[in-house]
């Protein structure tokens, strides 16, 4: 029944974040938990998809440099979405450097998934990749597309601010969000995903 549109109506939240990050840098503390309370649960899921059990600690580090440099920060409320993925990503490359451990890739566990049924369309595989299980399999993608699945789908940028945070171009990133989505889209099951939605088996793409 569903229609297109963001997978998690996050920026339905952008006009209260930019509000609530321009207080905070008027030094409100209240305004600055409210930022923290919209932008981290899309940090946390792109971080698990990086960095696995330790995104909680990856995350602390991030917002204690987000609080600490918010008065150099210029922008609105999808600015600051991608402002603080960016610094997460930093701090997440860092964490990974000194570990020097590569992103594990896990088995799928088919029966904890719990994802819609055979009639998915593309935006049910975006639910669907907020759940544990899925974050996992999302590490086994490969790092490009992987990143650009996660701060799309779970960050919610759009393909441009995406595009600033990884230092790529929009197209590119576009072309990764896609190529990861499709071979999810696989390992999940989920039949006939393409751009724009569910097609019937065996049209072409």
């Amino acid at each position: 029944m569903g229609h297109g549109g963001e997978p998690r109506r996050v920026r339905a939240y952008d006009g209260e974040l930019g509000a609530a990050v321009t207080r905070a840098q008027e030094g409100d503390e209240a305004a600055f938990a409210v930022a923290y309370r919209l932008v981290q649960p899309g940090l946390l899921g792109y971080l698990r998809g990086l960095v696995g059990d330790d995104a909680e600690d990856v995350a602390s580090e991030a917002w204690l440099e987000i609080a600490r440099d918010l008065g150099r920060f210029k922008g609105d409320g999808a600015g600051f979405r991608g402002w603080s993925a960016t610094i997460a990503r930093h701090r997440a490359l860092d964490h990974l450097r000194r570990q020097k451990v590569r992103p594990r890739s896990t088995a799928l566990e088919q029966d904890v998934l719990e994802l819609p049924g055979p009639h998915s369309t593309h935006d049910q595989v975006l639910e669907s990749i907020s759940t544990e299980h899925a974050l996992r399999l999302v590490r086994g993608l490969p790092r490009d597309q992987a990143e650009a699945v996660l701060l799309r789908v779970v960050v919610g940028l759009d393909a441009p601010a995406a595009a600033r945070v990884l230092g790529k171009r929009p197209g590119a990133v576009r072309t990764a969000a896609y190529r990861g989505l499709k071979r999810l889209a696989k390992q999940l099951g989920v039949e006939g995903v393409t751009e724009d939605g569910p097609r019937t088996l065996g049209e072409s793409k």
